[in-house]
């Protein structure tokens, strides 16, 4: 996960709360704590400021910072407290107006900023190409692989060789039997090719569940032990994939394989970044 540790990752990913009709947002008063303010009187300050940059956008501060009261206990006496309901915009405009001094602040700057923009790419993702498509998912599933490697360390999975077996039994699971070799061997593969690179944006999204869910099972079910961690990893995996069956969607081996590889189409989209770049004189990092 680029400029972000995956314990920081966690401490806003965490907080997120999800509504019953699946919209997302984080509690004010829990994401003070989380960027480590003490005073609450300081936080709202951040949050005053926030608004006039989320006014200045162009935005509504009304759908962005949605205002709420809390009934909470004080003591032998209960109490309403006020407290924003952030969307994740909103939480992208705190954090660029925080403390700078906060190291905290960096991480939170990292973690919203990236959320915002994948937010802004899943908006339009049916408008782009499949090549576009393959990109922007299997972008998610390097991430998702770096937050699930360190659940399973967590949860036991520890000397390689458990791990070999901890990833391969997600894969034997949605994939029907099939292990990383039995697939790679499917899709008529070489030696060095990853099966990852050689998937449609289809099956990658398959595959990014399995990840995203078997990540989730372990952390929150506090699922301890190698052989438990690979039994539900290959356990979600076998439910993703009767979840396909049960829509009547095709069985990820069942997928055309791409010719070309995700590292190809990298090295074609950044040509065309720097053919732009190069016609418009602007700078672009090598």
């Amino acid at each position: 996960m680029s400029n972000l540790k995956v314990k920081e990752y966690r401490r806003f990913e965490e907080i997120k709360q999800i509504r019953e009709d699946g919209t997302e947002f984080w509690s004010a008063r829990e994401l003070a704590k989380s960027l480590e303010y003490d005073k609450w009187e300081n936080f709202h300050k951040v949050i005053k400021r926030a608004m006039i940059s989320c006014e200045t956008s162009g935005r509504s501060i009304d759908a962005q910072f949605p205002e709420v009261r809390k009934l909470v206990e004080g003591g032998v006496a209960k109490r309403f407290i006020s407290d924003y309901e952030l969307t994740r915009y909103a939480c992208y405009l705190v954090v660029q107006n925080g403390d700078p001094r906060k190291e905290v602040i960096a991480s939170g700057q990292t973690y919203f900023a990236i959320q915002t923009y994948r937010q802004e790419v899943a908006d339009h993702f049916n408008q782009l190409d499949e090549d576009r498509r393959r990109l922007v998912v299997r972008g998610d599933i390097k991430q998702w692989n770096q937050l699930l490697a360190e659940t399973a360390h967590d949860a036991g999975v520890i000397i390689n060789e458990e791990f070999a077996i901890f990833q391969n039994a997600g894969y034997i699971g949605l994939y029907g039997g099939l292990d990383v070799e039995a697939i790679h061997d499917h899709k008529g593969l070489s030696i060095g090719q990853k099966i990852l690179d050689y998937m449609g944006s289809t099956e990658l999204i398959a595959n990014l569940f399995r990840i995203s869910q078997t990540e989730e099972k372990l952390r929150k079910d506090g699922i301890k032990g190698a052989k438990h961690a690979t039994a539900e990893h290959y356990r979600v995996g076998h439910e993703v994939r009767n979840a396909i069956a049960e829509i009547g969607g095709t069985m990820p081996e069942n997928l055309p394989t791409p010719q070309k590889s995700i590292t190809e189409i990298e090295k074609e989209q950044l040509a065309k970044l720097r053919t732009k770049a190069k016609k418009k004189k602007l700078m672009l990092d090598e």
